[in-house]
């Protein structure tokens, strides 16, 4: 694993930081890191990326000692590599050679489940491998035979390469825009019920899925790995006022997140673009938080959440479990004196998960409106109906008639009075 940093732009402890993340990535497909190397740099090399003695340095380590050393299968260069660097660095080391892109790559393809995950991986991988033709094909003379009518040079391999690719690339586009309609068609169903969506976001392994666990009593596939979660899932949040929201994981972020994968999921952060109300989770015992959460708050607004970052979004310092007292009150401070909604909390002991619950309930319940109505005892259903979806806040049996005092949202206050009608 190597980690390049420019000398003129050294952000300190934060790329020791930097490359533990990468070594965390490699692991996350199963990869045995046996070396890892931070390499300063002057300046970018257009060639090799990093400096002429490095590469015959980092040579030597790659191929083993044959003490014990094995040789090296795969070198990770953590940065983005051009396709020229990736086949002279593979000429030089005499092994596989991947950047950080196609690192990520490798681990979405490994964990996509879902029908819109596979194809949103495989666009992702079509459009960076497309641009590494050259790297494939350094023959470029090579030709394929041209008709016996025609006569004349034939199509160069890499010119068929990239007519194949370009075809399934606007075929996986194709069938990504049945998904994406389709996916329209289930928000249009849920704004007919209509529930209000919750997203959580957030960094990846910041405890999301625990979170979304804890929450909804659910059991979506839990680890303390990066990208363990890739394809969205949604549950139904049964919330303190008695109203039934829909809780959406969606899948981590990280710095420098590849074009590639911005462009490919944007049809599953589409359900983070619609959702009414943004959880952001942020890991209160990691040391690189506030650079996490920067990046974070670049891809929402990158996908058009610009306003709601400001308006409607709730933060969640999350893993205070994991704090000494100390600074588990500083914390718990800084939460008090903040201008903007801020929970801490533990996904998994629970503590404070009701406080993020009433804040969540509260948010989504600021535009209902307090109606006073007065049912007939003989009127059960529509009793019922109220305490099902609405927050009946006083109550009074009287002779006549049951008056209640309840707080309902204009779309539901409307469709209860169609119910009376």
């Amino acid at each position: 694993m190597v980690h390049p940093r420019l000398k003129s732009a050294s952000l300190g402890s934060r790329e020791d930081l930097l490359l533990a993340e990468a070594v965390g990535l490699a692991r996350a497909i199963d990869l045995d890191v046996v070396h890892t190397e931070m390499v300063a740099l002057e300046r970018r090399r257009p060639s090799t990326l990093l400096g002429s003695g490095v590469v015959e340095r980092l040579a030597q380590v790659i191929a083993g000692d044959g003490n014990g050393r094995p040789k090296v299968a795969v070198a990770v260069v953590d940065a983005a590599v051009t396709p020229v660097q990736q086949r002279n660095l593979e000429k030089a080391w005499k092994c596989k050679v991947i950047d950080r892109t196609g690192l990520i790559l490798e681990i979405f393809a490994a964990r996509a489940r879902t029908r819109e995950g596979r194809l949103q991986v495989e666009l992702a991988a079509l459009t960076y491998r497309k641009s590494r033709l050259v790297r494939t094909w350094t023959h470029l003379e090579r030709q394929r035979g041209g008709t016996r009518a025609l006569g004349g040079p034939g199509e160069t391999q890499i010119e068929s390469d990239r007519r194949q690719i370009g075809e399934r690339i606007t075929r996986v586009k194709r069938e990504l825009v049945a998904v994406k309609r389709t996916r329209q068609l289930h928000r249009r169903a849920r704004r007919r019920v209509p529930y209000p969506v919750v997203a959580l976001v957030g960094y990846t392994n910041t405890g999301k899925s625990t979170l979304f666990n804890r929450l909804t009593r659910a059991n979506v596939h839990v680890e303390d790995q990066l990208f363990a979660t890739l394809d969205p899932t949604m549950r139904a949040l049964g919330l303190p006022s008695g109203r039934t929201a829909i809780l959406s994981d969606t899948v981590g972020f990280i710095s420098r997140l590849p074009h590639e994968l911005v462009n490919a999921f944007h049809a599953t952060l589409e359900e983070v673009v619609e959702a009414d109300l943004v959880v952001h989770v942020r890991d209160a015992a990691h040391p690189d938080q506030a650079a996490q959460k920067s990046d974070v708050l670049v891809v929402l607004r990158d996908i058009g959440l610009g306003g709601a970052i400001e308006e409607s979004m709730v933060e969640v310092l999350n893993k205070i479990d994991l704090l000494p007292a100390a600074e588990k009150q500083v914390v718990a401070n800084r939460a008090a004196r903040s201008n903007t909604a801020m929970v801490p909390l533990s996904a998994v002991t629970g503590e404070g998960c009701d406080r993020l619950m009433a804040v969540i309930d509260e948010r989504l319940t600021r535009g209902d409106r307090l109606i006073e109505v007065s049912l007939k005892h003989s009127d059960g259903a529509a009793v019922a109906w109220l305490y099902d979806h609405g927050e009946v806040v006083a109550r009074e049996d009287a002779a006549d008639a049951i008056h209640l005092k309840v707080r309902l949202d204009p779309s539901r206050w409307e469709r209860f009075r169609q119910r009376l009608q």
